[in-house]
């Protein structure tokens, strides 16, 4: 479908138009929205690393990654009901209530004294309250966007990994001087002040019909919406495995001081920073789907031919800001192919829908990955996590081939 073809379809001349000021004042919102929800979850390499290492060095890795898994997943599959809420009342209010969830569960989290008081606090309350923040303000770029969507999505998710990338040293650096809990308790703080400061920023362009039907389920009847559903899945499968265990491997595989687990969170996260500008930049002229494709296949070899045989830092910091840098586009052009496919006006519920993949895919992500370090690697010896990881976007590249195909079977052809 093309650009022309969105807006005839969900443009009315009562509605703002597209490509304004004001949609450039929502990217910014969103921007500063995503900073306060995803950063948390992208630098949780850092407290994986602690947690493992020095506040519950008995208990398995694969454990303590559920917390980590539970972010995700929650953030994800709460992302349907987000999605119905963005829809039926104002997008500011639902991200007031994210805020509120979400940092009061780090400061929650700060009172757990073990690994399952953190599952439920830091990884599934912190998931909940952060899909109230990432559902609106993933959706609501691409309803004020037209001819810059993919670049004004990619300035978006961008403020995930720039949160990321200080809070990685901001984490390390209070964890180091104050203490975990403090740690959690300041970040949770700042979270909930964040998110509902920002929040008058977030106004939605296109009203949008109730429904009969609370969720809508009609997508899955759709044989690209499958195809995008699972390689979605796979997507996710794969994209945290890096961002959880490329910390500690830089500590435990290559021997290296710990503050070298930052240092790596960092660089994936500054990586995916330039990759989110300049792919959504360049996808605007090559198409969301074939930058989207190409990203994935490049994310296999970041992990399969640089990871795997890996035996030196300074392979790792160029494995690291590979995949950061490609990595990033996988999460931002999602939304972008997902409006082209199948509009604007209902992109909130139709990503919430989606994000039931990546929830699938956080499942099967880390804990599985975390199981195989303990397991096969006897915590020490990554090569089969790094493998699962990999095969992750090989099975992915295969499916958006096929929906690439499914569109036309022109190579070249804008998609």
């Amino acid at each position: 479908l093309s650009d022309s073809n969105i807006i005839s379809e969900d443009t009315h001349d009562d509605e703002p138009p597209p490509d304004s000021a004001r949609g450039w004042l929502v990217v910014l919102g969103s921007f500063l929205v995503l900073m306060v929800a995803v950063s948390s979850v992208n630098s949780f390499g850092v407290y994986l690393q602690e947690y493992k290492l020095n506040v519950f060095p008995a208990t398995p890795v694969s454990t303590l990654s559920w917390i980590g898994c539970l972010q995700v997943a929650s953030l994800n599959l709460f992302g349907i009901a987000a999605g119905v809420l963005v829809e039926r009342i104002d997008p500011r209010a639902v991200i007031v209530l994210g805020s509120v969830v979400s940092g009061g569960a780090l400061m929650a989290a700060s009172a757990c004294k073990t690994p399952l008081g953190l599952l439920l606090t830091q990884g599934l309350l912190f998931g909940i309250g952060a899909s109230f923040l990432s559902t609106p303000a993933l959706s609501l770029p691409s309803q004020w966007m037209v001819r810059h969507r993919a670049l004004a999505t990619g300035i978006a998710v961008s403020g995930g990994s720039i949160g990321a990338t200080w809070l990685s040293f901001a984490s390390r650096a209070m964890i180091e001087n104050v203490g975990w809990q403090w740690s959690l308790r300041i970040t949770g703080l700042a979270t909930l002040v964040a998110g509902c400061a920002f929040s008058p920023l977030m106004a939605r362009r296109l009203a949008v019909q109730p429904r009969d039907r609370i969720v809508d389920f009609s997508a899955m009847s759709n044989l690209r919406f499958l195809l995008l559903f699972g390689a979605s899945l796979f997507n996710t499968g794969g994209y945290f495995l890096p961002y959880y265990f490329q910390p500690p491997y830089a500590v435990v595989a290559l021997g290296k001081d710990r503050a070298w687990g930052a240092n790596i969170s960092s660089i994936l996260n500054a990586g995916s920073i330039a990759g989110r500008l300049v792919i959504g930049f360049t996808a605007d002229f090559f198409g969301p789907l074939n930058s989207l494709l190409v990203s994935v296949a490049v994310s296999a070899v970041a992990v399969l031919a640089m990871w795997l045989p890996c035996n030196s830092i300074g392979l790792l910091i160029a494995s690291a800001l590979l995949y950061g840098f490609v990595s990033g586009s996988v999460v931002s052009l999602v939304p972008v192919v997902t409006a082209s496919l199948f509009g604007i006006k209902r992109l909130p519920s139709i990503l919430g829908l989606l994000y039931v993949s990546y929830a699938i895919g956080a499942v099967i992500s880390s804990p599985v990955g975390g199981k195989l370090l303990d397991d096969y690697g006897h915590g020490t010896n990554f090569t089969w996590l790094i493998v699962y990881a990999g095969l992750f976007f090989v099975l992915s590249a295969v499916l958006l081939l096929a929906l690439r195909t499914s569109l036309s079977f022109k190579i070249f052809h804008k998609v």
